[in-house]
């Protein structure tokens, strides 16, 4: 036993073989033990952090721990320097990584618990798996630097030139990381999810995609239109989807000739017949004023109901009573007219030539 092997004696090097199994040992039943623990709790608590927790530790890999057991080992042992520091540096980088399968494993798990939680609003799905692969990226983006740096690498130096590289790449690509920056404006500010109903300058449609540089519409038409996230950002959206109730103007119109008796029954009839309709806010019915070819009455109501199938439902209901109340009332709707003059030679109109002509069939206001 007193044999020297490498500066150590034999005695040593079993020593320090036994502590490295009793170490690796002793780190896998504290991961069977905590784990089966937490298991145990999470099943008993609402809170998901202890879910997330159980999948990250779940993740601990037996070659890592076998690392730090042999570290822990050669700690007892008279080793050279360099033997030492390379000991060291593998122990830090084995740490490091398995920090990096943590975070990623922990980022997995709460993205799953996120998707079930959320399995209705698929909006909130589209932004959780953004964020989710951006940090995994930092997350390992950070790690390979660190790690870097435990080898001795001068990270100060790669770091600048990786920003004069970035900006290079970031102005050959700025269009595409347009996009990608316009695509977590969308995923965090929300001004619209997936199945959103939406009209974007003449397009209309319902969202069905929204991706890291583009957004896909199903137009009424049945196609899909692609929209650049940058672009849409841009445009004048309006989120149908949103809207909590829909304000209906409309105006119809009677002939000059009606009589001022008949004018002043036309208001309360309109209020009467908007009011009967539900769910319906009138705001106001009036005699607006006189056109060119007709009296004009405005109406302006509220429909307490995004829907537009509803909207139109009520809409038609007034139009064919109105049509039924000024025909009960001896009172038509008007059309469009002009009147054509016909002067003689002394600048007089002649006999019988002033007559109206019509101009445009149908009613209007």
């Amino acid at each position: 036993m007193d044999v020297m092997f490498f500066n150590n004696p034999v005695l040593g090097w079993l020593t320090a073989l036994a502590i490295a199994a009793a170490v690796t040992v002793a780190l896998v039943l504290i991961k069977v033990t905590v784990v089966h623990r937490l298991a145990i709790l999470a099943q008993r608590t609402e809170t998901k952090l202890d879910d997330i927790a159980v999948a990250a530790l779940q993740s601990t890999k037996k070659f890592v721990m076998l690392v730090m057991g042999l570290y822990v080992g050669s700690k007892t042992l008279l080793l050279p320097e360099s033997v030492q520091v390379f000991a060291t540096r593998a122990a830090i980088v084995t740490g490091l990584i398995q920090a990096a399968i943590w975070g990623n494993n922990a980022l997995r798990a709460w993205l799953t618990q996120y998707y079930e939680n959320r399995s209705t609003d698929p909006g909130r799905a589209t932004s959780a798996a953004a964020v989710g692969f951006i940090t995994r990226m930092v997350l390992w983006i950070v790690i390979f630097l660190m790690i870097l740096d435990n080898l001795g690498v001068n990270i100060t130096t790669l770091v600048a030139s990786l920003g004069i590289g970035g900006i290079a790449v970031a102005l050959a690509v700025q269009n595409i990381l347009g996009d990608l920056f316009a695509s977590l404006s969308i995923v965090l500010d929300k001004p619209f999810v997936i199945g959103d109903f939406v009209i974007v300058d003449k397009y209309l449609g319902t969202v069905e995609y929204v991706g890291l540089k583009t957004t896909r519409i199903r137009s009424l038409g049945g196609e899909q239109l692609v929209f650049s996230n940058a672009d849409l950002l841009k445009s004048r959206l309006q989120n149908m989807t949103r809207m909590q109730r829909r304000r209906v103007a409309f105006t119809i119109g009677v002939p000059f000739d009606t009589p001022t008796a008949k004018l002043r029954e036309i208001p309360p009839m309109l209020t009467e017949i908007v009011k009967s309709q539900d769910p319906v806010t009138l705001d106001r019915a009036h005699f607006a004023g006189i056109g060119p070819s007709a009296m004009n009455f405005e109406v302006v109501y509220w429909v307490e109901s995004p829907d537009y199938v509803k909207f139109m439902d009520i809409q038609q209901e007034i139009n064919l009573r109105i049509v039924d109340g000024l025909a009960a009332r001896d009172v038509p709707l008007a059309y469009p007219t002009q009147t054509l003059q016909v002067l003689d030679g002394r600048g007089k109109p002649e006999a019988g030539m002033e007559t109206p002509a019509p101009r445009q069939a149908g009613p209007g206001a």
